[in-house]
C-alpha cells in the first residue's frame, strides 16, 4: 500500500512539474493569448493535458510492455515536431491567422443556428449574450440545469478550440513519452505498477497544465480589458517567443544533436 501510495504521489507531482517544460508553457501561451476567461483557459490547459496523457500511455506502454526501441533519427524527429509546432503557432499568432480561425470554427457566430452574440457595456461591466431567433428556444430558464450553466461557460469554445490543444499535447506527448517511460523502467519494475505511474503522471500532467493557463490568461484579460495597445504586445511577445524558441530546437536538435548529418546521437529527456 505504502509503494502504491509513493507511486501515485510521486507520478502525479512529476506530471505537475513536467507541464511546466518551457516548450510545453510556450506553445500553450501561443494558444491563450487571445482568451479572457480563466475558465476557457483552463479547458485549453486540460485539453493539451489529455493529448499529452494519450501519447504518454500509447508510447510509454509500447516501451514497458513490449520492448519497443526507438531508433535515434525517429527520436530526434518526435523533437523536431515540436519545433516545427512552435514556430507554426507563433507565426500563426503574429500574423493573426489564429484569430481568423477562432471566429470562423467558433460555435458562438449566427451560422451556428443557435444565436448571434452581442456585447454590452453597462456601466464598467462587459457580457456577452445570444439573442435567440427561434420562438421555441427559451434561453434563460436553460441558464438553470448544468447542461446550460456549461454551454454559459464553455460554449463558445467549438471543436476548432478543442482539437487544437488536443493535437499540440499529443504532439509534444510522443516528444517525451521515450524518456518518460524510460525512466519508470529504471524506478519500477512491475509492468502493472509502471503503467498505473504513467496514467497518475498524465492527470499530474493535466491538473498542472490547467493551472498554468488559468494564471497564464490573467494579464492578457488584464491589458483587454484596459489597455488594447498592451493587450497586442503581449501577443506579439507571445508569437515571438514561440518562432525564436523554436528556430531554437530547430538548431539544437538538427544540428548539435545531428538530425540532419551522419552521426546523430539523441538521449531521450
Amino acid at each position: 500500500m505504502i509503494g502504491l501510495i509513493s507511486i501515485i504521489a510521486l507520478g502525479f507531482f512529476l506530471g505537475m512539474r513536467h507541464a511546466t517544460d518551457p516548450d510545453h508553457v510556450i506553445a500553450v501561451t501561443t494558444i491563450v493569448a487571445r482568451y479572457r476567461k480563466i475558465s476557457h483557459a483552463a479547458v485549453i490547459g486540460a485539453f493539451w493535458g489529455v493529448g499529452h496523457t494519450l501519447t504518454i500511455l500509447l508510447v510509454g506502454s509500447g516501451i514497458i510492455l513490449f520492448g519497443w526501441v526507438i531508433p535515434k533519427r525517429v527520436g530526434l524527429s518526435m523533437e523536431f515536431s515540436v519545433a516545427l509546432m512552435l514556430i507554426l503557432l507563433g507565426v500563426f499568432n503574429l500574423t493573426g491567422l489564429l484569430q481568423w480561425m477562432n471566429d470562423t470554427f467558433s460555435t458562438g457566430g449566427a451560422e451556428s443556428g443557435i444565436g448571434d452574440p452581442h456585447a454590452h457595456s453597462p456601466g464598467d461591466h462587459d457580457h456577452v449574450h445570444s439573442h435567440q431567433h427561434d420562438p421555441e428556444v427559451v434561453p434563460h430558464g436553460s441558464a438553470h440545469v448544468p447542461l446550460g450553466w456549461f454551454d454559459r461557460h464553455f460554449g463558445r469554445l467549438g471543436l476548432y478550440q478543442i482539437v487544437r490543444p488536443l493535437i499540440v499535447g499529443l504532439v509534444h506527448g510522443l516528444a517525451g513519452s521515450a524518456a518518460v517511460a524510460l525512466l519508470v523502467l529504471t524506478t519500477i519494475q512491475n509492468p502493472k505498477w509502471a503503467i498505473v505511474y504513467l496514467l497518475v503522471f498524465g492527470i499530474g500532467t493535466i491538473a498542472g497544465m490547467m493551472f498554468i493557463t488559468g494564471a497564464m490568461v490573467l494579464p492578457f484579460a488584464y491589458a483587454g480589458k484596459r489597455f488594447s495597445r498592451l493587450n497586442q504586445g503581449l501577443r506579439v511577445a507571445s508569437g515571438l517567443i514561440s518562432v525564436a524558441f523554436g528556430l531554437f530546437l530547430v538548431y539544437e536538435i538538427g544540428f548539435v544533436n545531428g538530425l540532419f548529418t551522419n552521426y546523430p546521437h539523441w538521449i531521450p529527456r
